[in-house]
């Protein structure tokens, strides 16, 4: 069984446990604690005893050991890329791209003395100056998901560590080595113990981890339901939170969409990751005559990729992260099916083999009454949708509960803007795959897929991990 991390110390809890699979042959690889109450006051303590002396650590002290550990990070590229396929199941060179997406953000987190810098403003009225100061929060805690074990931990600790604050980090259950091993890398880097805090656990952890009173701020990110209810129990205790949740990300075809651009970029947004990802593309929507010339292409090019175990060269899409989970994807497939969708692409004869597998799937003639048209399905499936307008088409998308993510195909720019403008999600995209953006800028969810006020990374991300000071003097 894994270790929790107290107070610089890994220590083995006597708490039940759950097996960690690889999920491309269905092995226990592992088994992670499921800590429970005692535990997480252990956690707490530590961050809390080690922060008196963290946030009165210099800037450039932090910083020097922010850059130490980005040196480790790249230094272990491989490595971590390997651990999250091996108990996540994405495809290598996918994990290679979550892991430089995680380290991304630990560069900018190592421009703290910049980031971290206030504001001045002299003579503000006779002989009056005034200036703001940026302080740490406290302990905080960082809960990400299973699909980026890697990546969404480091989009979290680094901002709030370098920003004075010491971090609890409960990762998934079902994924949690990647976060012991950016744990024990953090400690090579030299930060002082209790600085970071790993805690494992499911449901009491958490609920543990928000109710704790030293706990001032939670950053959260999984599905829609339970990204509400983060955001709802946290307040509730007056912490701070940003609660990123699920999505039912459309993309736009117009008719005069370069094939050559948008087959790719469909195969990559739908199918990437096995679907398991608040950015992919869920609806296709055709507009005008662009079915006609997208569907035979695209539907050749989805049976020609190839299903199999992430670690094997020349695999396009690897297994979803358990059974119980690529049993309700296929389940969504036989609904859309019974609710009047037609299949085009069926990749429901994966279920037969071992490992946790369902193959690229295509449904088209789908609307946004049924189910597979409206609900986050979290998997290796893409609904095919069609629309008379551009306008229609946005109101399709706007229709949706989620707003996370929305790309248009053109090359005409009146639409392009059209869609900019009008469209109801935070990350908007043109000819690209996925709208992620970059460590420097917000991931900037919308609607039911998104709860509070500052996003994680970019300058929301300092703004979250810390709270402002008024100085005001006349001498």
């Amino acid at each position: 069984m894994i270790a929790n991390l107290i107070a610089g110390q890994w220590r083995q809890p006597q708490v039940p446990g759950l097996p960690i699979y690889n999920p491309a042959t269905e092995e226990i690889i592992d088994e992670v604690p499921l800590s429970g109450p005692t535990e997480v006051g252990q956690a707490v303590a530590a961050a809390a005893e080690a922060y008196t002396r963290w946030s009165q650590t210099p800037v450039m002290e932090r910083a020097r050991l922010m850059f130490r550990y980005k040196a480790l990070l790249e230094e272990h590229f491989e490595e971590l890329a390997a651990i999250v396929t091996r108990h996540h199941g994405k495809t290598l060179d996918e994990a290679r791209g979550e892991v430089r997406r995680g380290i991304e953000v630990v560069d900018f987190a190592c421009g703290a003395p910049t980031l971290l810098q206030g504001r001045t403003l002299r003579q503000v009225s006779a002989d009056v100056d005034q200036d703001m100061y940026r302080y740490p929060l406290g302990v905080v805690v960082g809960i990400p998901p299973f699909n980026f074990p890697v990546m969404i931990p480091l989009w979290m600790m680094p901002l709030a560590v370098v920003a004075g604050n010491t971090f609890i980090l409960k990762p998934s259950e079902r994924t949690p080595l990647g976060a012991v091993r950016l744990a024990e890398i953090f400690q090579e880097a030299g930060f002082p113990p209790g600085v970071l805090n790993l805690v494992h656990g499911a449901r009491e952890t958490v609920e543990a981890l928000i109710a704790a009173p030293e706990v001032q701020a939670v950053s959260f990110v999984g599905s829609a339901p339970v990204a509400r209810q983060i955001y709802q129990d946290a307040a509730r205790y007056g912490k701070r939170v940003q609660a990123l949740g699920g999505a039912k990300n459309h993309i736009i075809i117009m008719p005069d969409a370069d094939l050559g651009t948008t087959i790719p970029a469909l195969l990559g947004s739908a199918f990437g990751n096995a679907g398991e990802r608040c950015l992919a593309g869920s609806v296709a929507v055709t507009v005008g005559d662009a079915a006609q010339r997208v569907l035979e292409p695209l539907c050749a090019q989805t049976r020609a990729l190839v299903v199999g175990p992430g670690d094997q060269p020349g695999v396009d899409v690897g297994p979803l992260i358990r059974a119980e989970h690529r049993d309700r994807v296929a389940h969504y497939v036989d609904q859309g099916i019974a609710e009047g969708a037609t299949l085009l692409v069926d990749g429901r004869a994966q279920l037969q083999r071992k490992g946790f597998f369902l193959g690229p799937t295509i449904l088209s003639e789908v609307d946004p009454s049924m189910t597979v048209g409206r609900e986050e399905l979290f998997g290796p499936v893409l609904s095919m949708s069609q629309a008379s307008t551009l306008d229609e088409a946005i109101a399709q998308a706007n229709r949706m509960a989620l707003g996370n993510m929305a790309v248009i195909f053109t090359r005409d720019g009146r639409a392009a803007r059209t869609f900019r403008e009008h469209v109801e999600a935070g990350m908007v995209g043109v000819n690209v795959p996925v709208a992620q953006p970059f460590a420097f800028f917000p991931f900037s969810g919308w609607k039911g897929s998104f709860y509070g006020d500052l996003h994680v990374h970019g300058m929301d991300g300092v703004e979250f991990y810390t709270r402002k000071k008024m100085f005001i003097t006349r001498w």
